[in-house]
């Protein structure tokens, strides 16, 4: 599953100076133990005790399901029948399953052959009718149950059904108990269960999706959202990974209707009772989980092809739009070959299918088969569609293929395991886009994206291990996190890089040639790998998968004759400074050297699995700069000497240092300002250094880090001097790139230009402010549309220095708007009006019918992330409108990434204890850690704030009295 993009500006770095001098270590631990002392005062240092939880029962176990649904379009409602063939392991008199809002009408077990009760005459039930607790009127008892007495002698033949004696549903632990009057033995038989269910709006099971007809008529499709635990939403059933089987799904639809399911259909036929309604067959699924089945009924047009190796792909979008369809058919048919060379194992059904889905809470999901996305993550507009958006179909395209097998065909044991699937498709979709698109430099953009990304949050007290453990269906979207996808595709990443490719192919095919159609642990993995390889992998990568954070490496040099002497170090990297704790974690950490030399190829390769070590480079002249973590591969901060990032600096300027390098230099710089490991000035003279820079990934990673900065900053009456820095950094690249594309630039020169505009205008630069304002009234009043690629910039820089009439004008424009990407487009950027009137506006909007359920998060993450009036009215609109907001999100991500989004930028202490005492009084269980990481994180930012404030204040007086030159 592709969780929907957070934004660019959440993505934080980290890295390093000079070792501290002893009285300065001091101070720094001192900071850092108040620090952690104000975080158990307020309760923040641990996660509360989880609930008790049980998996089910190993007694009876499906085989194979036939599950046939019948959803009611109008009334929002569905009926469905399921006959599982089962198989009995030991005799039992009861069947534990696990079932969330659905009503069992009737259950029976059907034992096959001469596995039948012993005969006999006695009362039984021949029938039950039951509603869930939560459906009991006043009147109604829990079952409302028909009792007869029969000879069960008369049943005694191969059609044998026992009638479930009672229902007992377990609604906090969503399962339900079907009792039996008689004991069920040893054996298989069929489970029959006839049940009805909600088209929900909570965009989990099996729900409703508004669209909008191209006449204007409002309908619904039914579609289907399993992962993690909302399988049983839509049918009674083992809902666990490793629980397997194989399903016959039968859909009964309105006939002009399109109905999809995993796999290929069979047959189509009028239903008896309704000629406007048939009767959709597919084939029979291959051995699968429960959280990969999806059926999807509603209007839709189509694209198709072949890929070269016969598959069957289609891409399905919303009638009229087929057109947009085809950037992603073009991917998903480059793609399959690609997985399927790579791996050596063929895809394994005989279709693939992906299709936009207009209410979608992700970005996308994996079923095997059928691949539903949010209409943004899917479909391109050939005139109308920016390059960032391309590039983010390609990537969710290429995550959600490579599931097909590595999740699909090879399926994690249990979610403890989740990162196998996220992690691993989070990496390789970066392998598949730079072999589709090498133009994108996408390996660099991974290390701003996903690297930087994780270590931000890794670096909290309030992490998690990237295995952790997961009980309790609530437990599970949490860890739909930074950490099972960013950090875990960076150290296989880290991994790939330290076996070499040749071996990590004969390690996968490996895998997944054994483990074809079953479970398979974190375990399994690195065994194949060491297989493969002949390297100690499990012994590397439990140190990094068993235990959270990162290590800090600190790297001095000495220069002996022609030699170079490298003393490391490691400890635990801590976003509140310098590790205090007793035993200090350690790593096994793959580590790159390389030199000004050869600044691409590394000259030395080590395994450091030791807290202390001594490295010598033979044949370093002296004036030759060394540096660790060549690529910026290794999960690891590097802190240099300060003779040694001396040397390194000029590298920035002259663009020596390749674009990799120079990111992971100043990101990790950064982020030990943050730490309070250096002063925040010391990075704000490094960020002018990039005067050079041509990288769009650089400079996006630069935008980031000045986006907190700022965001720390409105929290001072200084704020304007920190936009005029912005303006002096980034207005030499705005001259040089212009506002119209030049001939032979490609795709990361518009990302750039896009990039560098929109923060020129958001500062308020005055020559493009007056540029954006007159595009803008171009484009409006029709006489000059804007390219896609300046439509967001554009649109930023008037709303923030703008009024009421253009934020009126962009609400028409929204409203007016055809195409998603466009109204997301918009929907992004309407925080950044400054106005307390406005802001209510544009909340209120959030919550509208305007605004689709999944994207009301960024319309209220924009708010609090616009301005420091935004956050505190974001902050209160949450609060009173909480009950809303956690109906339409509980138990899912999104509920974790509106509170992050919405506090996460507070600097005062007291915010923390606000933030903490609201969600002790309304509790959110998914999104439990999540809270705990921001309040830490306001208390990083207050301290932060304390700290630097007034040195950034009187450096930005100093730079105002004398600009310095380029």
């Amino acid at each position: 599953m592709w969780l929907a993009a957070a934004a660019p500006s959440l993505a934080r770095r980290l890295l390093f100076l000079g070792p501290p001098p002893p009285p300065l270590l001091l101070l720094l631990l001192s900071r850092s133990s108040r620090c952690r002392r104000r975080l158990h005062s307020l309760g923040l240092a641990a996660m509360p005790e989880k609930r008790p939880f049980e998996r089910l029962p190993a007694d009876v176990c499906p085989i194979n399901y036939s599950l046939c649904l019948k959803p009611d379009l109008l009334d929002f409602t569905f009926e469905g029948k399921l006959e599982a063939s089962a198989q009995v392991r030991q005799a039992t008199n009861q069947i534990v399953m696990n079932c969330a809002d659905i009503d069992i009408i009737t259950a029976s077990y059907v034992p096959e052959g001469d596995e039948v009760p012993r005969p006999g005459i006695e009362p039984r039930l021949l029938s039950v009718k039951a509603r869930s607790p939560n459906h009991w009127t006043a009147r109604e008892s829990p079952t409302d149950c028909v009792f007869r007495c029969f000879d069960n002698r008369k049943q005694f033949s191969d059609n044998f059904e026992i009638h479930a004696t009672g229902f007992n549903y377990q609604n906090e632990d969503e399962k339900v108990t079907l009792s039996f009057p008689s004991t069920l033995q040893p054996g298989t038989g069929t489970l029959k269960i006839d049940f009805v269910g909600e088209l929900n709006d909570k965009m989990k099971g099996f729900y409703r999706s508004k669209y909008t007809t191209p006449s204007g008529e409002v309908r619904y499709a039914a579609v289907t959202q399993f992962e993690a635990t909302d399988a049983r939403r839509a049918f009674p059933c083992w809902d666990e990974p490793a629980i397997k089987a194989t399903f016959d799904i039968s859909l009964v639809v309105p006939k002009d209707r399109v109905a999809l399911s995993n796999m290929n259909v069979i047959d189509r036929k009028p239903y008896p009772d309704d000629e406007n309604v048939v009767e959709v067959k597919f084939a029979r699924t291959p051995v699968m989980s429960t959280y990969l089945v999806a059926f999807v009924v509603g209007e839709y047009d189509f694209v198709e092809t072949r890929s070269k190796d016969g598959v069957c792909v289609r891409v399905y979008t919303p009638v009229g739009k087929a057109e947009q369809g085809k950037f992603a058919l073009e991917v998903a048919a480059k793609t399959l070959p690609f997985y399927k060379d790579y791996f050596n194992v063929p895809y394994p059904l005989p279709k693939i299918d992906l299709i936009a889905i207009a209410d979608f809470a992700a970005g996308a999901m994996e079923n095997w088969g059928l691949v539903t996305y949010r209409e943004t993550a899917l479909l391109i507009d050939p005139k109308n569609s920016c390059s960032s958006s391309r590039q983010w179909v390609a990537l969710v395209v290429g995550h959600e293929l490579a599931h097909q097998w590595f999740g699909n065909l090879v399926t994690m044991e249990w979610w403890t395991h989740l990162w196998l699937n996220e992690g691993f498709a989070s990496w390789i979709e970066y392998l598949c886009v730079d072999h589709c698109f090498p133009e994108y430099d996408i390996w660099t953009q991974f290390v701003s994206a996903d690297y930087t990304r994780a270590q931000e949050l890794d670096a909290l007290d309030n992490s998690h291990p990237i295995e952790v453990s997961v009980g309790h269906p609530s437990e599970v979207d949490e860890i739909f996190d930074a950490i099972s996808y960013s950090k875990g595709a960076s150290v296989i990443r880290m991994l790939h890089d330290y076996i070499g490719d040749k071996d990590f192919k004969k390690g996968m095919n490996m895998y997944l040639t054994k483990f074809q159609q079953k479970n398979a642990a974190t375990e399994d993995l690195w065994e194949s790998l060491e297989n493969a390889s002949g390297k100690p992998i499990a012994a590397v990568m439990n140190t990094w998968t068993k235990q959270m954070g990162f290590p800090l490496i600190y790297v001095e040099a000495e220069q002996i004759e022609d030699d170079r002497l490298l003393r490391l170090s490691q400890r635990k990297f801590c976003a509140s400074g310098p590790y205090v704790g007793e035993d200090c974690p350690q790593w096994m950490v793959p580590i790159t050297i390389s030199t000004s030399e050869d600044s691409s190829h590394a000259k030395m390769k080590i395994l450091m699995d030791k807290p202390e070590m001594n490295v010598v480079l033979k044949d370093v002249k002296p004036d030759q700069w060394v540096k660790l973590n060549l690529g910026t591969v290794g999960f690891y901060r590097t802190q240099y000497s300060s003779a040694m990032l001396e040397s390194l600096l000029p590298g920035i300027r002259d663009l020596s240092l390749p674009p990799v390098d120079r990111l992971g230099l100043q990101n990790d710089l950064f982020s030990l300002a943050r730490a309070g490991i250096i002063s925040t000035v010391e990075v704000l003279k490094v960020m002018e250094a990039f005067v050079n820079e041509p990288n769009y990934t650089v400079w996006s990673d630069l935008s980031c880090n000045l986006g907190i900065l700022s965001t720390l900053l409105s929290h001072t009456d200084f704020y304007e001097e920190i936009q005029e820095f912005v303006k002096d950094v980034f207005s030499p690249i705005g001259e040089r790139l212009g506002w119209d594309p030049k001939p032979g630039e490609g795709h990361l020169d518009a990302l750039l230009r896009g990039l560098v505009l929109g923060k020129l205008g958001k500062a308020g630069h005055k020559a493009t402010l007056e540029e954006a304002r007159r595009r803008f009234k171009d484009h409006v009043e029709g006489k000059q549309i804007l390219s896609a690629d300046l439509r967001s910039p554009v649109y930023l820089t008037v709303l923030k220095h703008g009024d009421g009439t253009t934020l009126d004008i962009m609400l028409k424009l929204h409203k007016q708007a055809d195409m998603q990407e466009e109204k997301n487009r918009i929907e992004r950027v309407l925080g950044a009006t400054l106005s307390p009137e406005l802001i209510q506006k544009v909340l209120t909007f959030a919550l509208s019918e305007e605004v689709r359920p999944q994207d009301t998060v960024s319309v209220i993450g924009g708010v609090a992330g616009g301005s420091k009036h935004g956050r505190k009215a974001a902050w209160k609109f949450i609060k009173d409108n909480w009950e809303e907001l956690y109906n339409r999100y509980q138990g899912g991500f999104l509920i974790s990434r509106l509170i992050k989004l919405s506090v996460e930028g507070f600097a005062v202490d007291k915010m923390a204890g606000e933030v903490k005492a609201f969600f002790e009084s309304h509790p959110a269980p998914s999104a439990e850690r999540t809270i705990q990481q921001c309040c830490e994180n306001i208390l990083l930012n207050a301290a932060w704030l304390k700290r630097d404030a007034e040195s950034i204040h009187q450096y930005l007086l100093q730079r105002k009295a004398s600009p310095p030159t380029a």
